[in-house]
């Protein structure tokens, strides 16, 4: 294997996780704050109309990514394990038949997006004021689903040769490149919607192409060659048995959170109003411990290809220990600085105080969420996805919604439907947990046969 892959089956594992998840805690945070400069210019600029219709497409557009990057997850899990391995036939296969399977899926999920887009927002009670704003937006934005597939497949392949930085900076530039154009067609043009989703379709293809031009000019064992796109059955069969379950789940997410915002909707525009501004925590958090499960999936998959049993369980209890302490870290941060965080959002001194009945719960849980996810990270980099994807949409999609059909009815107050969450990831954790424990026994005796 060549220089541009990165050795992760030797070495101290804490500081190479670290360093490896450090650029991707920055990609992810980056796309948080270029999503927020989005809504930022349609507000601002375009008016409360447009900003509603945008705001309405939001649980549609994160069912379609987050299934993308479930998707890529399978990809990396393949990747660095032929990675740590040193099989570089079977890389290479992996490679080109992910940027094809890729591909396809994009184009599905936008040719379903856009014929699916007017009946999912009935269903989903969008106001009919907003509507035709939020399908003109979703009808353009769902064209840039092949870019963003095709993206988060390259991303994945550098990821599992330890190689985080490149997807960073082209990330980067696409995002300032959305921003100025945000600006350029909302007010110079005054598309307003359409000039959003615009300026996000060519940014998502101008990082798509710049990934694939980076895997294409690379000497390492994973090079993209158009002369070898081809799909092998063998491949596929693998990256979507790992890939499929994991973007069904993060799909699946954003339906029982549909439960849980009815609940929310049940109190005072106030409470409604501070609830969406704590919202935003979420994805900051959320995002930032991500990275650390990416991490995880990565260096366990190239320890087990390589057959180094101890630094197989080392990396899963060191990207644990990662994302638990930044996810306790800024929890606790937002707790104490809720208030400043909300002024972002809102100058409502009734909101805020709303918003922190949310934020001082979640912020003292969100770190709870790294023993769910790590765990669910390590049985994919085992090669097992159905199971853990089962048991976590029992645990935390289920059992929100009855949740919330028990608990909170019969409470009815704002914290007895907050406090589901660090139930339904404790829940989650142990099953999680157990399911690891036996999986992890399973392959390395089958790794002692071998």
């Amino acid at each position: 294997m060549r220089q541009s892959v990165q050795d992760m089956t030797s070495g101290s594992l804490a500081k190479k996780i670290l360093m490896f998840s450090v650029p991707l805690m920055l990609s992810n945070l980056l796309q948080v704050l270029f999503n927020m400069a989005d809504i930022a210019v349609i507000g601002h600029f375009a008016g409360a109309m447009s900003l509603g219709s945008v705001g309405s497409t939001t649980i549609l557009v994160s069912m379609f990514t987050g299934f993308l990057i479930g998707v890529s997850g399978g990809i990396n899990v393949m990747a660095a394990r032929y990675i740590g391995g040193g099989n570089a036939r079977a890389l290479s296969e992996t490679v080109h038949t992910s940027a094809i399977v890729s591909a396809m899926i994009g184009m599905i999920l936008a040719g379903a997006g856009i014929l699916f887009a007017r009946p999912v927002l009935e269903i989903l009670n969008t106001k009919p004021e907003l509507i035709d704003g939020a399908i003109l937006y979703l009808t353009i934005y769902f064209l840039g689903m092949p870019a963003l597939a095709v993206y988060n497949f390259g991303n994945a392949i550098f990821s599992a040769a330890g190689d985080t930085g490149k997807p960073l900076r082209y990330l980067t530039f696409a995002g300032v490149v959305n921003v100025i154009l945000n600006l350029f067609f909302v007010i110079r043009c005054g598309l307003d919607v359409a000039g959003v989703a615009l300026a996000s379709i060519i940014s998502q293809y101008l990082s798509a192409g710049m990934i694939v031009a980076a895997l294409m000019r690379t000497k390492a064992d994973f090079r993209l060659r158009i002369s070898e796109l081809h799909i092998s059955k063998s491949k596929a069969r693998s990256v979507l048995q790992i890939g499929i379950p994991a973007g069904v789940q993060n799909a699946i997410f954003q339906i029982a959170n549909l439960f849980i915002q009815t609940g929310v909707n049940s109190f005072s525009a106030i409470m409604v109003a501070g609830n969406s501004a704590a919202a935003n925590a979420d994805a900051l958090v959320y995002d930032v411990m991500a990275a650390f499960y990416t991490a995880c999936g990565s260096f366990m998959g190239q320890n087990y290809g390589a057959g180094k049993r101890d630094r197989v369980l080392k990396s899963y209890f060191i990207s644990l220990g990662y994302s638990f302490g930044i996810g306790l870290a800024m929890g606790l941060a937002l707790v104490l600085f809720g208030r400043q965080f909300l002024s972002l959002f809102t100058s409502d001194t009734e909101v805020i105080s709303a918003g922190m009945q949310r934020l001082t719960i979640m912020g003292f849980s969100y770190g709870f969420s790294a023993f769910m996810d790590a765990s669910i990270a390590a049985s994919r980099a085992m090669g097992k996805s159905l199971v853990p994807t089962v048991i976590v949409l029992l645990g935390s999609c289920v059992f929100r919604i009855i949740w919330v059909n028990t608990v909170f009815a019969y409470f009815r107050t704002i914290p007895s439907l907050y406090l589901l969450y660090i139930f339904s990831w404790t829940i989650t954790a142990v099953a999680e947990t157990i399911y690891f424990a036996k999986i992890y026994r399973i392959q390395i005796e089958k790794m002692d046969m071998s």
